[in-house]
């Protein structure tokens, strides 16, 4: 009685108490999904995985790396056939590997031994010329180097890899053939399954594919936060189901078994609903998802699995021993290619490790099994811990409380942990410890309030595209932003760094990253000062813009401010990478203004705060032109029209591609009583160049760009314009010209 009536007395605390539970099983249960619980539940799996990983090294896979030896040495990717069949035959014929696999897709012709060059001669130029069309038919053989690669691949465990694409796609946009499906349209009906579906795909050559054992996809897919935790084991493209690469390169290894599919049935669970639980590959067994995607079971950091420099192997430089009877992998390492992931064990990650890891697990049989019964587990763990928690927690004193909320955490997770290693299962962890923890804080800190709640919610929604001093003016009226989708008269700002492929290769994949962050930085603190938005990072661009979340009336002129500033702190930007050996930086940047769409955007896997429209689309075709003129930044007429303080050069009236409307475009020099008298008169002579060549005066034009050329070398404007008036010259424009210049490329 006395334990009812001190509930009683706590009767409001229950039911909060009560109210959390729920809040959890709706989440649990799918009714409600709430992400940061699920970014809970993927920290909570990194720390168990790097916690209990084995840390040891695979001797049976080996990966083949096609690292920054190798391109130095061989030449840059891709390698023509000819070396890759060299490749092939070096690791069957001469260290006997078992099977080999291509993290690798071949999709187009290799041209680079000029045999259609020489076709074209032979048809056209010698055909009377009979020696000449012998030579050339003795060497066709020898210089069609695809059919020497396939010719390689014949007769051997060799899987090639493809992917597939999702979302829209254009039509006939796929590439190559796919292989013969795992499952047949039909075989999955009237089952519930999330297969990937995908809309396209990139394949191999049609020879090449039949030349090979077999082929696999190397799809990524990784979770909301960029993380690869799984990889999909089957993908559903037009009523048929194709396997992972990792699949393929197992099932080779372990003579060729049919793959097979489990279902969860029994237990109450209706054979038209049951879930496919497992794939099997002879008397292995592969557990897989809802997603039908399989956990990658990481043996540890990057090194897990031996390499060796494909260069090497292709100068016999590697020991028999180190691949005789091994799983073979071609990959790559190197940067400027690409193929590289942020992964629960380590942020950069090669992406062919990650296939090898999945090999390993499938042989090993430990790759962990996350099945749809784990929700009934939480579900169930939730419930009884929730209801003893809910009714004793209030009646307890707070040190005694404090004990049983310690003891439960430790008991759980010692637990979930012991599942883990031992069961290899993966049992949900953080909703139930945060709904231990949130059970026990609101009992210990009921009546209390929590202050400046309208400042922290607009620092959850806005606080990683905004500064912290925007929010704090934001945080003034919080009602007054959301992200619903509205149409706003804003600035958007496109920034590219010049020449990034030849800076990557360059640099190992740490400098790379250190170069980045320390690029990046400043120019997003420059963005922040200005009052801009930094919309997303797209490598090494920056995508931002002025105007929203918080109403800005001068956006263009903070924006370009912005623009002015992220130049000048390129020079001591410079001055530090050249003591670090790094190579200087430049970049380009494209500002318009005009009325775009800004909002929470994107899918039901993942929103981002963005803006899109077509003045956003004009700003990033600036940015590539800034390129072609040889100048930092670009603006459109808008941006000059609507900031008057500076100076400007207008460079051109060009009608970019997916627009119609030319676009007059400008450099802005500087800010208007900041110039020199020098500036004043090239731009004076500069005028009047492009008034005479608008009107077709090609003499007194080409005159004075040359005399302008020769005053001020450095500036490409006066070359392009020079050299299009020599075109013009041999293809006059239009009798009704309006000066024009019309881009076909982005």
């Amino acid at each position: 009685m006395e334990f009812l009536k001190n509930l009683k007395d706590h009767a409001a605390r229950v039911v909060i108490s009560l109210c959390i539970l729920l809040f959890f099983l709706l989440n649990a249960t799918g009714a409600f999904e709430f992400e940061f619980i699920k970014g809970l539940e993927n920290f909570s799996y990194d720390m168990r995985l790097n916690w209990l990983k084995s840390d040891t090294v695979d001797e049976r896979i080996v990966i083949v790396d096609i690292d920054e030896k190798s391109l130095a040495e061989q030449g840059r990717w891709p390698w023509s056939r000819n070396k890759l069949a060299t490749l092939v035959d070096q690791l069957f014929d001469e260290y006997k590997i078992n099977v080999l696999g291509f993290d690798v897709v071949f999709a187009e012709k290799d041209e680079s031994s000029g045999l259609k060059n020489l076709e074209r001669i032979q048809k056209n130029y010698l055909v009377d010329d009979a020696n000449f069309q012998q030579i050339i038919n003795d060497l066709k053989p020898k210089l069609d180097y695809d059919q020497t690669f396939a010719n390689a691949l014949k007769n051997r465990k060799v899987v090639l890899g493809y992917y597939f694409r999702q979302g829209n796609t254009e039509q006939n946009s796929n590439t190559g053939v796919l292989p013969d499906a795992s499952f047949i349209d039909g075989n999955f009906k009237g089952k519930s399954i999330d297969f990937m579906r995908a809309q396209g795909f990139g394949g191999n050559l049609d020879l090449l594919q039949k030349s090979a054992a077999s082929a696999g996809h190397f799809n990524p897919q990784p979770d909301n936060d960029g993380i690869s935790r799984k990889v999909p084991m089957l993908v559903e493209f037009g009523g048929n189901y194709y396997e992972a690469l990792s699949i393929a390169v197992a099932r080779l290894a372990i003579n060729s078994p049919r793959l097979e599919a489990g279902f969860a049935e029994g237990l109450g669970v209706s054979k038209k609903y049951a879930g496919l639980e497992w794939l099997k590959l002879g008397t292995r067994y592969i557990p897989v998802d809802r997603d039908v995607a399989a956990l990658i079971p990481y043996r540890g950091r990057q090194g897990s699995f031996n390499y060796v420099s494909a260069t090497d192997v292709l100068n016999g430089k590697v020991p028999v021993d180190a691949l005789k009877n091994k799983i073979v992998l071609v990959g790559t390492t190197a940067p400027g290619l690409m193929d590289l992931r942020a992964t629960p064990v380590q942020n950069i990650y090669a992406g062919v490790e990650i296939h090898a890891n999945v090999i390993a697990g499938i042989l090993d049989q430990n790759i962990k099994e996350r099945p749809a019964y784990t929700m009934g587990a939480e579900v169930l763990l939730l419930i009884i811990l929730g209801v003893l928690l809910a009714l004793y927690i209030p009646v307890l004193s707070p040190l005694v409380a404090t004990l049983v909320t310690i003891g439960g955490i430790v008991v759980m997770t010692l637990g979930n942990l012991a599942i883990w290693q031992f069961g290899n299962l993966v049992l949900p962890l953080s909703s139930i410890l945060l709904m231990i923890i949130s059970i026990y804080f609101v009992n210990m800190s009921y009546g209390f309030f929590v202050e400046s709640r309208g400042k922290r919610q607009l620092a959850g929604l806005f606080g990683q595209y905004v500064p912290p001093e925007l929010v704090d003016e934001m945080a003034k009226d919080p009602e007054a932003f959301n992200l619903e989708g509205e149409s706003r008269d804003l600035t958007v700002l496109f920034s590219d760094v010049r020449g990034f492929t030849s800076i990557a290769e360059g640099l190992d994949p740490k400098q790379l990253s250190q170069l980045m962050n320390e690029l990046l930085s400043p120019m997003t603190q420059v963005i922040h000062q200005h009052r801009g938005t930094i919309d997303k990072y797209m490598g090494d661009a920056v995508m931002a813009f002025w105007g929203a979340p918080l109403s800005d009336p001068e956006h263009p002129k903070h924006a370009l401010q912005a623009a002015m500033k992220m130049i000048e702190a390129l020079k001591p930007m410079n001055v530090s990478f050249a003591e670090k050996g790094w190579p200087a930086v430049d970049i380009g940047i494209g500002l318009n203004s005009g009325m775009m769409t800004v909002g929470n955007m994107g899918s039901s896997f993942r929103m981002a705060y963005t803006v899109m429209g077509d003045a956003v689309n004009v700003g990033a075709r600036l940015e590539a032109l800034t390129r072609i003129y040889g100048v930092h930044i670009i603006v459109s007429e808008s941006i000059k029209n609507r900031v008057p303080e500076y100076l400007y050069r207008e460079l051109d009236i060009v009608r970019v591609k997916g627009k119609e409307q030319p676009v007059a475009i400008y450099e802005p020099i500087c800010e208007l009583g900041m110039e020199d008298k020098s500036i004043k008169d090239e731009l004076k002579f500069y005028r009047e160049a492009v008034k005479l060549y608008r009107a077709k005066n090609w003499d007194s034009a080409e005159l004075q760009f040359l005399n302008l050329q020769k005053a001020y070398p450095k500036a490409l404007i006066y070359v392009i314009y020079a050299q299009r008036i020599a075109h013009f010259r041999q293809n006059p424009p239009p009798e009704v010209w309006d000066g024009v210049f019309n881009f076909d490329h982005k």
